[in-house]
């Protein structure tokens, strides 16, 4: 089974690592181990989005600086054809209708829960959207 291929976008590494800490090795015992793609700029992951299409799930922090991943998701999803499902990170629960206009499929909140991020990544990765959290 191949691997699933994951791409992480935040600028602050604290956070790329808090991410790749809760994914672990794999999200959930029915799905296949990842390979998980982290990028501190939008500018690489687009580059490297242009330049793959294999690719299964992007993690986006709508918190990061100076492009924010809720605007990066709306445009992969404006410009990748067949786009692969979008997480968002936001900063606040009440900012799940910025991830709605993001057209991402799913959210969680900041501080990151590893079972929450775990559980939505494999829900997407499963094809099922999870709540926005």
């Amino acid at each position: 089974m191949a691997k699933k291929q994951i791409l992480v976008y935040a600028d602050d590494s604290t956070v790329r690592k808090a991410v790749i800490d809760a994914l672990g090795t794999r999200t959930a015992s029915d799905i296949a181990e990842h390979q998980i793609h982290e990028f501190a700029t939008a500018a690489a992951l687009r580059s490297y989005v242009d330049n793959n299409t294999n690719i299964d799930l992007f993690i986006l922090d709508g918190e990061a600086v100076p492009e924010g991943g809720l605007g990066v998701a709306r445009q992969l999803k404006d410009e990748v054809f067949n786009c692969p499902p979008v997480l968002v990170i936001t900063g606040r629960k009440e900012d799940a209708w910025l991830a709605a206009w993001s057209m991402a499929e799913a959210s969680i909140v900041h501080p990151i829960d590893p079972f929450t991020l775990a559980r939505s990544a494999a829900e997407l990765l499963r094809g099922t959207a999870p709540a926005v959290v």
